[in-house]
């Protein structure tokens, strides 16, 4: 046999082994999901539903995009932890994610609070893990990996997974690079030459830099994988440790760079350049990410078969667009319009339109992300606004050009952007039941 051939069979085979070994590991992981957040910032936007819940992107939910990397990424055992407003959370993983089959180990389960160890809600993140140890103990897995369900992205899972099982960690903690001024909302860590965790600070008011970046930090994605061995003595220590506040990044995570192995796991695309990873915990920053979905090329790519983002398909019929008389034209440029809307001589333009959505005759429509089922009339002028679900816009309703008239009647960011809910319209939202379907 020839050499060539040899490194041939050589790679051939190293491609199963490797191939073999990631699917040991996540088949032995278990992952669950915090979707218990509050998502205050959110202002309107998270009244009645969980931030998770959130619609984004013109028909998933926020959560969609973490259960969907999982699935993609060979990951079926999943929990998700659900805690504030949860209906509406719950209603959606019951239609989009039963499909998996829990007679061959997949699901994905619900794990709403239910104090089981004691009289209180979850009062942090590992508290949270700490009141489902007996149901990481029911699945026996070798590693856990906890992931927020209330980002924007688009990651392979098992990579990070194989790196974490081959390095022998206790601990691994998927970061971004981020702005040094942004980087006081986040964790930040402090790595050594072989990215292990040398310090970890939790919201800092003088974040530390990357060496040699010193205008960039090592944030936190809030994406950790666990030894399940070294997870649950940390969560029972933090447990019985009265001045704790029961928080991974505050307490967790500290605690463990002191006396276990934690390396961090830099989240990059193909190129090695940092990957799309979007925080849209904000009015401002949810507004941007959907308008960064209306670009040419967006860095979120939602239309790659490669890696599909899962949701529960609403049964609508397709969009339309009706009207072709000057200045009566139904048209949308640069935009996302969803199934069952009809844009009825409107323009549309640089915006993410949701399903089920009616704009009549001669409104203008700019750079705005329009929720399901609302109804905008004719004659309407609006920019730079996001609308929730179900509301009606009356005939000749003009919002996003005048900031003064718009805040004594919506919430109005200070860069902007303004956000309309059917309560501060004077919509009866209970009679309505929007959130409901």
């Amino acid at each position: 046999m020839n050499d060539i051939k040899k490194k041939e069979q050589a790679k051939l085979y190293q491609y199963y082994t490797q191939t073999k070994n990631a699917t040991e590991v996540t088949r032995n992981t278990l992952v669950l999901i915090l979707a218990g957040g509050q998502g205050s910032r959110l202002k309107g936007l998270t009244k009645w539903r969980a931030k998770p819940a959130v619609p984004f992107g013109g028909k998933y939910r926020i959560i969609d995009f973490a259960l969907s990397n999982c699935i993609n990424s060979g990951l079926r055992r999943i929990g998700v932890l659900t805690q504030y407003k949860s209906h509406s959370l719950i209603r959606h993983l019951q239609r989009a994610w039963s499909f998996l089959r829990a007679e061959i180990g997949e699901f994905v389960e619900i794990l709403p609070a239910q104090q089981r160890l004691s009289k209180e809600w979850y009062q942090g993140t590992a508290d949270a893990l700490f009141q489902n140890i007996d149901i990481m103990h029911r699945h026996a897995p070798e590693f856990v990996m906890v992931l927020g369900g209330d980002h924007i992205y688009t990651m392979d899972y098992s990579k990070m997974l194989m790196v974490h099982a081959r390095s022998e960690a206790d601990l691994t903690v998927g970061c971004i690079e981020v702005p040094l001024e942004e980087a006081k909302a986040f964790g930040v860590m402090s790595v050594d030459t072989e990215l292990q965790i040398t310090r970890f600070t939790e919201k800092p008011d003088n974040p530390e830099s990357i060496p040699g970046r010193p205008d960039m930090a090592l944030a936190s994605m809030g994406i950790y994988i666990f030894s399940t061995s070294f997870l649950y003595n940390a969560l029972i220590v933090d447990a019985e440790d009265e001045n704790s506040s029961h928080d991974f990044g505050k307490d967790i995570i500290p605690k463990a760079i002191e006396t276990a192995k934690a390396i961090a796991y830099p989240f990059r695309d193909d190129h090695g350049d940092q990957a799309y990873w979007r925080d849209v915990g904000t009015v401002d920053s949810y507004w941007r990410a959907n308008m960064e979905l209306c670009a040419v090329e967006p860095e979120l790519n939602l239309y790659a078969r490669s890696w599909p983002i899962w949701t529960y398909q609403t049964q609508h019929p397709p969009a339309k667009f009706v009207f072709d008389d000057e200045g009566r034209r139904g048209e949308a440029i640069d935009s996302l319009v969803s199934g069952g809307c009809i844009i009825a001589g409107a323009r549309v333009k640089r915006s993410v339109i949701f399903f089920a959505t009616r704009i009549e005759n001669r409104s203008i429509i700019k750079d705005s992300v329009i929720l399901p089922k609302v109804t905008i009339g004719k004659n309407c002028r609006i920019q730079n606004t996001i609308i929730d679900k179900g509301a009606y816009i009356a005939d000749g309703t003009v919002i996003g050009e005048n900031p003064e008239d718009d805040a004594r009647r919506f919430h109005v960011t200070p860069n902007g952007i303004v956000l309309v809910t059917p309560e501060m319209l004077g919509q009866d939202l209970f009679m309505e039941n929007t959130e409901a379907q």
